[in-house]
């Protein structure tokens, strides 16, 4: 067992595990994963439509966009369609390098790990807030030279400063060249997707479990993808990304473009 693994409170990889329906958590994470439910019943529709999101997006750039390097910051614990089983289903020489700082994830890394005989997958633990950390890991598996879709679901609103927040995407970006993709998700509170829910849940979760999370609008949501273009259908709830009618989730999905 590594020994920086708390089971004594709850944790959001674990958490969202359960939300999932995996079996990688403990009672104390599906404890706190029910109480948020209660507060925010429609959390596990939140947490299956972020994975379908990535699924739908990583399809269309590996398939229609021809990109074959995938950085995936906060990957959280392997799942059905992990980010590499998606890329090299469309194409087998994919490369996918996976970035987490959980102690959980990191036990379950060579899960991760599997891959077709002509990509590669390698895992780095590295915290999200240490982007040139993260860029020199992955620079060993990835061509930074050539397109990158770089994928941060739901990991952005850890990073509570929204200023640190920006200046972290903009410092991977700026090492990725023209061609190169970056892929968001990130809840809200903004209630034309239902987000009032949240504000409450955001609140039990920050005084039971870790890291503390917050939500942005709209507009701060969109400062992630300045300078980007943004494919269409541009910023929405991420279950209506490229996805004819499913319902609305308070979590905002897109994907922009490096021009």
């Amino acid at each position: 067992m590594n020994d920086r693994i708390r089971t004594d409170i709850a944790h959001n990889a674990r958490v969202w595990n359960y939300w999932l329906g995996g079996k990688d958590n403990y009672p104390v994470d599906r404890g706190v994963g029910d109480q948020v439910t209660a507060f925010y019943p429609s959390i596990g529709e939140v947490a299956r439509a972020d994975r379908a999101f990535l699924g739908r997006a990583v399809t269309h750039l590996a398939a229609d966009a021809g990109v074959r390097q995938f950085l995936d910051i906060g990957t959280g614990l392997p799942t059905a369609d992990n980010t590499h089983e998606v890329a090299q289903r469309v194409a087998a020489d994919a490369r996918i390098v996976y970035v987490d700082n959980d102690p959980i994830v990191l036990t379950h890394a060579r899960a991760l790990l599997t891959s077709s005989p002509e990509g590669v997958t390698e895992y780095v633990d590295a915290d999200a807030q240490d982007p040139e950390k993260i860029l020199a890991a992955a620079g060993t598996t990835l061509d930074l030279s050539r397109p990158v879709a770089v994928l941060m679901l739901g990991i952005l609103n850890f990073v509570l400063d929204t200023g640190e927040a920006r200046s972290i995407v903009k410092t991977l970006m700026d090492a990725v060249p023209s061609g190169s993709y970056l892929v968001l998700t990130h809840p809200t509170l903004e209630p034309e997707l239902g987000g009032e829910g949240n504000k409450a849940a955001m609140a039990f979760w920050n005084e039971n479990a870790t890291p503390p999370i917050t939500a942005r609008s709209r507009a701060e949501f969109a400062s992630f993808l300045d300078g980007l273009d943004l494919l269409e259908p541009g910023i929405v709830s991420c279950a209506r990304w490229r996805s004819e009618g499913a319902a609305e989730v308070a979590q905002f999905g897109a994907v922009g473009r490096k021009p």
